[in-house]
């Protein structure tokens, strides 16, 4: 497995946070904050919008200590050579994904149930979304709510880490974490934040 920071773990919505020019703010904000892994995924736009998107947060991203996955789009995260991708249980099979990013890249996988993690080849995830935990509005196929049973349920099941998504903010942080989660992943926490960079701390439970 390769070294994930996941403590917290922007998902970047251009809907949420306002088209590129936002989420290149916010990402910038929310890594001050702490943030060390971003997600881009945009469902409503078109590949060259993705591809133009990617290319301007990597920089960013790795100039502020982060890592940069794209969502789905194998292809977008290698045109932009992206850190790597997170995928979906409907998405292209994880060790096609590894095999095209070779064994540096990041492998991400949504799962919400032990036995979507039978069969998976050793060293081709790196890490668990679980999710969502709580009811939530930013994914409009979003499975129901797994809960804190569900999410703690995941993190025996696996000797991955796993990071739970889905209607988190930092008033429920603390709670997700203790589950034995390793990080919170947010959309709208933080791309919805007045001050993402605060929101950040607060979610990694580290108060200005």
């Amino acid at each position: 497995m390769r070294p994930v920071d996941l403590a917290v773990y922007l998902v970047l919505d251009p809907d949420q946070c306002g088209g590129l020019a936002g989420m290149l703010r916010v990402s910038a904000a929310a890594l001050s904050g702490g943030v060390r892994l971003v997600q881009l995924r945009a469902p409503g736009w078109k590949k060259r919008q993705w591809l133009e998107a990617a290319q301007a947060l990597l920089p960013l991203c790795h100039a502020g200590g982060a890592k940069l996955l794209i969502n789905d789009h194998l292809d977008v995260a290698l045109l932009a050579h992206a850190d790597g991708v997170h995928l979906g249980q409907q998405d292209l099979p994880v060790a096609e994904a590894r095999q095209w990013l070779g064994a540096q890249a990041i492998v991400g996988l949504s799962a919400n149930r032990p036995e979507q993690l039978a069969g998976l080849a050793p060293g081709c995830v790196d890490y668990l979304g679980v999710g969502p935990v709580y009811p939530t509005s930013t994914k409009a196929d979003a499975d129901a709510p797994c809960g804190l049973d569900g999410l703690a349920a995941m993190v025996q099941a696996s000797a991955l880490p796993v990071v739970g998504i889905g209607g988190i903010d930092a008033g429920n942080a603390a709670a997700v974490r203790a589950t034995g989660a390793a990080g919170v992943a947010v959309v709208s926490a933080l791309c919805r934040a007045a001050d993402p960079a605060d929101a950040a701390r607060r979610l990694a439970l580290r108060p200005r």
